[in-house]
């Protein structure tokens, strides 16, 4: 089956028609069209020089909050209070970070420039948002960022300068957001032993339908 060519209308193909993952090509970030991504269950992801790709993976890897495990040396870090952890004040510098900081087995940063300023603008409409650690020299040194509509957050991009930093911003993410549901996309090991599992596409979209209201 042919991956699906997006124009310049507001309108993606059905995510159960995806093709390993993959829905669609082409098409534009801004801010309608990725809110209309988000809330039927499908992400862009790609690299630098190629066109945009549009993913719903089936099955989606998701962490439900009240799954979420924390490690006894996590949590202790996480009470003993030595980093400042705050939510959504300063979401470019989060992003930047997780843009710019060098990744094990990746050449280049899937967060191109355009998405960058894509996600910079869903923060300005307050649908993109972050969760930033500081150490005790008020340097940023881990956070995260993804989108927030109703109660589900969409996380995609995670960076750390200091040990657990985004492991703690993930914690923080969970204690005082407190999601129904974190879409993590695609499994990683990382987010494997934080609580993230598989479940169905049919089961995310239920989740977005029962948990996603766009205000």
């Amino acid at each position: 089956m042919p991956i699906f060519q997006l124009g310049k209308d507001l309108v993606f193909p059905n995510p159960k028609l995806a093709e390993d993952g993959i829905l669609a090509i082409g098409g534009d970030l801004c801010p309608e069209r990725l809110l209309l991504a988000y809330t039927n269950g499908i992400f862009p992801w790609y690299n630098k020089g190629e066109p945009i790709i549009w993913h719903a993976p089936n099955p989606r890897f998701v962490l439900y909050p009240s799954k979420f495990k924390m490690s006894k040396s996590l949590k202790s870090l996480y009470n003993k209070g030595k980093y400042k952890i705050t939510f959504n004040q300063d979401f470019e510098s989060v992003i930047k970070n997780c843009q710019q900081v060098d990744r094990e087995f990746q050449e280049d940063t899937w967060i191109t420039n355009d998405m960058f300023k894509a996600y910079c603008q869903l923060h300005k409409l307050g649908f993109a948002k972050s969760v930033e650690v500081y150490n005790k020299d008020h340097k940023l040194v881990g956070g995260l960022y993804g989108v927030h509509i109703g109660d589900v957050f969409f996380g995609e991009s995670m960076f750390h300068l200091e040990s657990n930093t985004s492991k703690l911003a993930f914690a923080y993410l969970i204690q005082h957001v407190k999601p129904a549901i974190i879409d993590c996309q695609v499994h990683t090991e990382h987010l494997e032993s934080l609580g993230g599992e598989h479940i169905s596409l049919a089961a995310f979209q239920a989740e977005l339908d029962k948990n996603m209201k766009l205000k």
